[in-house]
């Protein structure tokens, strides 16, 4: 049984998490400026996405694992941006993670942007559209050859387009 001093100082700290959290800030400095070619206000996004795009690719949300269509997509083809219907990834390069999202070990060439993202008191990876600038997910350095990375994507964040019937 915790004594009235415990509660209070395990209530302190909780709450100095809470404050220090608040205060960082989910993408760093790192980020170099960058004029995207693909804008709109927040009202012009909320009527282009679904309430789920929205929060993913504009409020950097995370979907639940395992509810994403696209793990079980294996044709050939392209996986794009929601938001802008950039192609950010080959389905070649796509892999079965078994963290319940869509996880590819490397983007297409100038697809992506990454910059540290500090939020819930950690260092990670944040992946971003190059074109509209909306969050797509993580990457982590756990991924499979060539590339020992894993870009674990928000389904909700990407289109996925089939490759013409013959191309490969």
């Amino acid at each position: 049984m915790l004594t009235r001093r415990q509660a209070l100082y395990a209530s302190a700290a909780g709450l100095a998490v809470l404050a220090i959290n608040r205060l960082v800030q989910p993408r760093s400095a790192d980020a170099a400026p960058h004029d995207y070619e693909v804008t709109h206000t927040d009202a012009e996004w909320h009527k282009l996405l679904t309430p789920a795009q929205y929060d993913v690719l504009r409020q950097e949300g995370t979907e639940r694992p395992f509810t994403s269509e696209l793990l079980k997509e294996h044709r050939d083809g392209t996986f794009a941006c929601a938001g802008c219907d950039l192609p950010l990834f080959s389905s070649k390069t796509k892999f079965e993670s078994g963290t319940g999202w869509p996880s590819f070990w490397a983007p297409l060439d100038k697809a992506v942007d990454e910059t540290t993202d500090r939020s819930f008191g950690m260092s990670r990876t944040a992946v971003s559209c190059h074109r509209c600038g909306g969050h797509l997910g993580h990457v982590f350095n756990d991924g499979p050859k060539p590339t020992g990375l894993r870009y674990c994507m928000n389904g909700v964040a990407l289109k996925f387009a089939p490759a013409a019937p013959g191309a490969s």
